[in-house]
């Protein structure tokens, strides 16, 4: 099959706790090593000790995010204290456990704190949920792993570090239709949920577009995600041996079970929200054999700036970190650019430092773990995912 330039390198091994890097709340200290990231175009007057939160689960069932969120965060929050340079934060962290209202709850914990700036949330629903309430107060939010274009849409202080919904949809049919073309193609999603409604319907257009063959659509809902013997059937049915999952890696892994048992084997292929699906405990890892994915970061790139912030982070969590902590990690350096481009200080009213952020996030150009990052107006981000694949159970380059 022909191979598209998608990018290089293998992505990660993922964890189940993080809990002994950063632990659940708390303010960074300086004793990380000075190793920063490249952010172009930073000019200005700015400085003092800034109050930045993050919020994301901490504990539940999506707790693999929100700890790497967190610890990623800490990690670049030390290293920019650890420089010593006129712009120091100051870091909390809040548990959501990825629920919408829990999360405004936190974001109002924050605000009492004394927070300027928020780095989070850390899953689609609760940033859509916050970004409403920070649009209001105009408090400046970047989350490093929201996804949905309605986290950002009519929120001009709203800006994302990970690629969008769409982007995510069309990066997938763009890899299917120079990869994969004759595939027959059957997609499974959430219809309760933005993210995966939102890159379902990116993808179909795209697919239609590229000439892909869709043979199947099924769906499933919060309520539905325990079985999914029926949407199995039907796919197969169907003749589809190419199987598009933008879901998570939790119903993710009830698929696979599930697909194992019926004896169907189609090359599955999934979205960021796959991340974490060889850390399930008891997950039969051989089950993901094969499986492809999209992702912004390759923990095993070889270039120096991935290598050592793996390596801090595998020194203080013990082990290595997924895409959601180089998100946050990306998400502080480019907040302490755009701070340093916009001249922002710590006595700057949140109110104004919100404005002038705005228009710096339009400005800036930051070299970061996850790709080049500019931004538009509208909040989002420019930088191409990367496809991979699961391998000998490890992520590696689909080449």
């Amino acid at each position: 099959m022909k191979k598209k330039l998608f990018a290089l390198m293998m992505a990660m091994v993922m964890v189940l706790s993080l809990a002994a890097c950063g632990g659940d709340s708390g303010t960074t200290d300086d004793t990380t090593d000075d190793t920063t990231n490249d952010a172009s175009n930073t000019t200005g007057t700015a400085g003092g000790t800034f109050k930045i939160g993050t919020i994301g689960p901490l504990t539940g069932d999506n707790a693999i995010y929100g700890q790497a969120v967190a610890n990623g965060a800490k990690i670049a929050v030390d290293e920019i204290n650890a420089a010593g340079g006129d712009i120091q934060f100051e870091l909390q962290s809040e548990d959501d456990v990825a629920d919408g209202e829990t999360s405004v709850n936190a974001y109002n914990t924050l605000m009492d704190w004394g927070m300027q700036m928020l780095v989070g949330p850390t899953t689609t629903g609760a940033s859509i949920a916050v970004s409403s309430v920070v649009n209001e107060d105009r408090t400046f939010m970047l989350t490093p792993s929201g996804s949905s274009t309605d986290i950002i849409d009519g929120k001009d202080n709203v800006f994302q570090v990970c690629f969008t919904d769409p982007n995510q949809g069309t990066g997938a049919a763009d890899y299917m239709a120079e990869n994969m073309s004759g595939a027959k193609v059957a997609v499974i999603y959430q219809n309760d949920i933005a993210y995966s409604q939102g890159i379902r319907d990116t993808f179909v257009a795209e697919a239609e577009a590229k000439s892909l063959e869709v043979v199947y659509e099924g769906t499933f809902t919060a309520d539905t995600k325990s079985d999914f013997s029926v949407q199995l059937t039907a796919a197969q049915s169907a003749g589809a041996d190419l199987l598009f999952l933008p879901i998570y890696y939790q119903e993710a892994s009830v698929i696979l079970n599930q697909a194992n048992q019926m004896g169907y084997t189609p090359t599955f292929f999934g979205v960021d929200g796959m991340d974490g699906i060889l850390a399930i405990e008891g997950f039969d890892t051989s089950l993901a054999e094969g499986l492809m994915m999209l992702t912004p970061f390759a923990a095993d790139a070889k270039d120096e700036k991935t290598a050592s912030f793996v390596a801090k982070y595998e020194e203080k969590c013990g082990v290595v970190p997924n895409q959601f902590a180089a998100d946050a990690y990306d998400g502080i350096y480019a907040l302490a650019a755009a701070c340093e481009k916009a001249g922002v200080t710590a006595e700057t009213p949140v109110e104004e430092a919100c404005d002038m952020l705005i228009a710096a996030f339009q400005e800036i150009q930051v070299e970061g773990l996850t790709g080049t990052m500019t931004w538009s107006d509208t909040g989002a981000v420019t930088k191409t995912p990367i496809a991979v694949v699961i391998k000998d159970g490890a992520y590696v380059s689909a080449e």
